[in-house]
C-alpha cells in the first residue's frame, strides 16, 4: 500500500486521494502530469520564474538559462555586439610636458621654450608656465601672461 499525504496508511483516504488525482488527470486532458492545478497559489514565485531581457515574458529557468528561447538568446547577443556605425573619436597622443613648459633664465631674463638650461648664463632655468611660441614676434610666451593670473605659491606638503 502506497504512503498517503498524510503519512497513514488509511483505505478511505488512499481512495479520496487518487480520486482527487484522477480528476486532475482529467482535467489536463487524459495524459499524467505533475503540474499542479491552475487555481493553486505559487510559492516562492519571485525565485521560481524568471523575467526575459529581450522579450519580458515569464519563464522557468532551467540551471543558468537568462532568456526564454534561443530566438530571445541571440537577439539579445546581436544586441550585445552590435556595431554602433561610427567612427571612434581618437585622441590625439599627448605632448611631452617639457615641450610646451616656457622656462626663463633667473640672470638674464631669457625665456626659452621647453629648454631647462640658458646657454648663455650657462645656469638652470626656472620654470614660468605653460605656454608656446608668440605667432608675431616668435618669442615664448605663457599662458599665465596672456591670462593676467600668476600662479600661487606652492602649498605646504
Amino acid at each position: 500500500m502506497d504512503v498517503l499525504p498524510s503519512g497513514r496508511g488509511d483505505a478511505g483516504e488512499f481512495a479520496a486521494f487518487n480520486r482527487d488525482r484522477s480528476e486532475e488527470i482529467v482535467e489536463s486532458g487524459g495524459r499524467e502530469t505533475n503540474q499542479r492545478p491552475s487555481d493553486a497559489p505559487w510559492r516562492n514565485d519571485n525565485e521560481t520564474t524568471r523575467i526575459c531581457p529581450v522579450c519580458a515574458t515569464r519563464f522557468v529557468p532551467v540551471r543558468r538559462q537568462r532568456y526564454c528561447s534561443s530566438a530571445c538568446r541571440q537577439a539579445g547577443w546581436r544586441a550585445r555586439h552590435q556595431d554602433g556605425g561610427y567612427e571612434p573619436v581618437v585622441i590625439p597622443a599627448r605632448a611631452p610636458r617639457r615641450a610646451i613648459t616656457v622656462y626663463q633664465c633667473p640672470e638674464c631674463d631669457s625665456r626659452f621654450l621647453g629648454q631647462q638650461w640658458c646657454q648663455a648664463c650657462n645656469r638652470p632655468c626656472v620654470r614660468v608656465d605653460l605656454g608656446g611660441l608668440c605667432p608675431h614676434c616668435d618669442e615664448p610666451v605663457a599662458i599665465s601672461d596672456l591670462t593676467d593670473q600668476h600662479p600661487s605659491a606652492p602649498r605646504p606638503r
